[in-house]
């Protein structure tokens, strides 16, 4: 009998029976029943059971009646019934004071029904009880069998699972990482205790108990399953059930074509990533989803890299899986937490809590698109978009990388990798007219422009070096193949020549933008 005093007190005939005591003592639990009839019977009072008397034994003696009370307590009992009537007409004020002091269930039982009346009931009513367990549990067995038997993996299995047996469940790697976790515990009280010994058995998480298996393939450990919460009076053909899912869950995990599970979990996460980055699919859910794969990739700051191979034809594929494998060898890039997914327009990266600069991770990915570029097909491309804070951003940031990459004309020259804030004065003016455009230009590089066309060519590629550089000499002749000196002379004549002070922000300004209007003419995408 599995019965808490609450449960048994709503079981007729108990149910005519009143609680006159010991009311913070009704979750205690009633296995089993028994009737006082000599004066030791508290010393053969087993944990659990309740206590059915007619006080004939303690109706002289208060005291014998009190020291029954702490006795029974003491030992676990799980209450004591007292028949009125016959001996006490009412029960002792000192016995119940002492029985709410001590939250002991003290039961004023029903004059007209007999103790068998009293115990066929709750014995009859734990019956049905147990009877429709095992009707459940036998159904579950079925449900489990239906499952066994269809190629169902993954993700779906696993709710499968959990739906069919009736509890919230938590898949754990042979490493310790949470890969599916459809319970309310947070991963910290789920891992407490890491690493586990491969034995299943019952176990408190928080203030929830929980059920813990090994899955296990042959003699070999490839994770643990966690059943929570459970009822902690959870029956033993129950606990069949768990085992039942935990071997259907190793079994699928063992014989997936060859896919490992995790990898299961990756490709589920990432035809969420695609609903989400099309605007069909929430944010906040996609959160969640990522937990199941890898904690904390949407919680904190995150960049989005879009990397593409143009022009690859039937290698595109290739192409950029080989890239995925050589930003995974970086390692620097390594250290991050990152997920790849392959989308129409390359491969997109998220890179999450990257705490550097967008130019020095896109220093590490021009290394890799260096290290990766194929003599068969054109070198491959990146765009690194802005560092976004909210996963509500992440449409928004596939969006920039994919206008940046559509910008290519209007990177700067033999740049592997661009930023999109750099590209971002470009798609604002793109619409500016060309007429506009050609007229400020002119205007700007006038004093220029009207030299011989040779000192002109050498003259404009040394100011939008100088631009590109963010107006440092010396990399400007580094990137020219020319002395310091040389660039130094060049720039004090451009300063004469174009009537600017290339200290002034202003300045540097107008001859960026006049440089970008030539761009974009020259591409012929303006309106």
């Amino acid at each position: 009998m599995h019965l808490t005093v609450e449960e048994a007190l709503s079981v007729y005939p108990l149910s005519e029976a009143r609680l006159i005591a010991g009311s913070k003592g009704t979750k205690r639990i009633v296995k089993s029943i028994n009737v006082m009839d000599a004066p030791d019977i508290s010393d053969w009072i087993k944990e659990g059971e309740m206590l059915l008397t007619t006080a004939y034994l303690i109706k002289d003696e208060p005291e014998q009646a009190s020291s029954l009370l702490h006795k029974l307590n003491r030992r676990g009992s799980s209450g004591l019934g007292i028949k009125l009537g016959r001996f006490w007409d009412a029960v002792p004020e000192r016995l119940i004071a002492e029985a709410d002091e001590l939250g002991f269930p003290l039961i004023e039982l029903p004059f007209q029904f007999t103790f068998s009346d009293q115990m066929n009931g709750l014995f009859r009513a734990e019956l049905s009880r147990s009877t429709g367990a095992l009707q459940s549990v036998l159904e579950k067995q079925r449900r489990l069998m239906s499952l066994a038997l269809q190629s169902v993996r993954s993700r779906a299995l696993l709710e499968a699972v959990s739906d069919c047996i009736g509890r919230s469940l938590a898949v754990v790697g042979r490493r310790g990482e949470l890969l599916f976790n459809n319970s309310d515990v947070v991963e910290k009280e789920l891992l407490a205790g890491w690493p586990w010994t491969a034995k299943r058995r019952k176990v408190r998480i928080g203030e929830a108990s929980a059920y813990r298996l090994p899955l296990v393939q042959g003699e070999e450990t490839v994770g643990f399953l966690v059943f929570c919460p459970i009822d902690p009076l959870v029956l033993p053909v129950e606990e069949s059930l768990f085992v039942q899912g935990a071997e259907l869950i190793a079994h699928h995990v063992r014989t997936g074509s060859g896919e490992d599970f995790e990898q299961e979990l990756h490709r589920d996460f990432a035809r969420l990533l695609r609903r989400c980055i099309k605007g069909d699919f929430s944010a906040a859910e996609l959160v969640k989803a990522a937990e199941n794969v890898s904690p904390g990739l949407l919680q904190a700051p995150f960049h989005l890299v879009l990397t593409d191979v143009p022009d690859a034809g039937e290698l595109r594929p290739h192409e950029l899986t080989r890239m995925k494998e050589e930003y995974g060898r970086h390692p620097e890039l390594a250290k991050l937490n990152s997920f790849h997914l392959m989308v129409d327009e390359g491969l997109l990266s998220l890179y999450s809590g990257v705490r550097m600069s967008p130019e020095r991770l896109g220093g590490y990915i021009e290394y890799c698109l260096g290290v990766a570029g194929s003599r068969e097909t054109r070198d491959p491309l990146a765009v690194v978009g802005g560092r976004k804070c909210k996963p509500e951003d992440l449409r928004e940031a596939y969006l920039e990388t994919k206008e940046a990459m559509r910008l290519k004309p209007y990177w700067p020259p033999g740049r592997q990798a661009a930023y999109f804030r750099d590209l971002e004065m470009a798609m604002v003016l793109r619409h500016v007219p060309a007429e506009l455009m050609r007229k400020y230009s002119s205007r700007t590089l006038a004093g220029l422009l009207c030299r011989e066309p040779e000192y002109v060519r050498e003259m404009l590629a040394t100011l939008e070096a100088y631009l590109d550089n963010d107006g440092h000499i010396n990399d400007t002749a580094k990137k020219l193949f020319i002395h310091r000196n040389t660039a130094t002379y060049r720039m004090e004549k451009l300063s004469e020549l174009l009537d600017v002070d290339f200290k002034r922000t202003d300045d540097l300004l107008r001859l960026r933008l006049a440089f970008l209007f030539r761009h974009m003419l020259e591409q012929g995408e303006v309106s």
